[in-house]
């Protein structure tokens, strides 16, 4: 199968030939491939055939990880989001992987959350106090994701992965209450508008969300991710509540294939697909992302015991 076909089988929860794979963002290129992305203020400085030269080495990279590693999809996450280079770039990755690869990219901070709350002590109290300021504040983020939204789509993108932080590993971080108001109709507004648009919507945050899973279903994408094992997320739990409503994305333990051993990966890797991969709606992903200071070796095991299963 291709990618493309992979992906659109697994998320009509269909079982494809093997599950589909990738990740968020892959940080090891100078140890896979010896390349490094431009920086931010060179991409945008540059004009003309300079940046035509700094997209062919990203999109490069893209290619590179995309065959090295089976993926199935790639998120742009460099050029940076909002990054008015970014724009023009996705149409150029689209053609540079060709039609059977998806190709997306992020919209961050679109709502109230873990990582965009920076005074908690104000932050709790005008929970109680000024509701009004969180409200008027969540929709101007909103606002701008939308646009960002619109402009991503607008430029090609198949996927948008909605990223923001919600819960510790002991649970959400407000009120399943406070949630309702501050959060779900946000996200939902968002993902309604992507989706609109023909557009596959992964929805990611680490932590535990069981306690708003109900909620999740109101916001309705089509992809959550990370399925956080380090804070209890069962995926054979979840894929219980989820299977023909959502699809499924990571669980294999980030903290593991950082710091191993390949038993243990192994041991991760092995749950997720005996448990997520039957009946399709699951892709196959770490719990976060492959960051810097993931061995190598550590996430071609994760990749090669895929490959050997199927």
């Amino acid at each position: 199968m291709t990618p493309k076909k992979r992906l659109a089988a697994a998320l009509r929860f269909e079982e494809p030939d093997r599950p589909p794979h990738f990740e968020q963002t892959f940080e090891l290129e100078k140890e896979a491939f010896g390349l490094a992305h431009p920086g931010e203020k060179e991409m945008e400085a540059a004009s003309g055939p300079e940046r035509e030269r700094l997209f062919a080495r990203c999109a490069e990279i893209y290619a590179r990880t995309v065959q090295e590693f089976g993926w199935d999809a790639a998120l742009v996450w460099r050029p940076a989001m909002r990054n008015e280079a970014q724009y023009e770039f996705i149409p150029f990755l689209k053609r540079y992987l060709g039609p059977d690869v998806p190709v997306g990219s992020f919209v961050w901070g679109s709502s109230i959350s873990i990582d965009m709350v920076s005074d908690y002590v104000r932050f709790s109290v005008d929970l109680y106090e000024d509701i009004g300021k969180l409200h008027a504040w969540a929709q101007s983020m909103l606002d701008s994701s939308r646009e960002h939204a619109r402009r991503l789509i607008d430029a090609g993108c198949d996927l948008i992965d909605i990223a923001s932080d919600y819960a510790f590993n002991s649970g959400v971080f407000i009120s399943p209450k406070h949630f309702r108001s501050l959060v779900t109709p946000y996200v939902a507004d968002l993902v309604s508008f992507i989706k609109k648009n023909g557009v596959t919507v992964i929805l990611h945050s680490d932590g535990n969300l069981m306690g708003v899973m109900d909620q999740i279903f109101e916001m309705a994408p089509h992809v959550l991710q990370s399925i956080d094992p380090m804070a209890g997320m069962d995926i054979a739990e979840v894929k219980k509540l989820t299977y023909g409503k959502i699809a499924l994305m990571g669980n294999v333990n980030c903290s593991l294939v950082q710091k191993g051993p390949t038993e243990r990966i192994i041991e991760s890797a092995c749950y997720c697909i005996d448990h997520a991969a039957p009946g399709g709606g699951f892709i196959y992903s770490s719990s976060n992302t492959i960051f810097k200071g993931v061995p190598l070796e550590n996430y071609r095991a994760m990749v090669e015991y895929m490959r050997g299963r199927f």
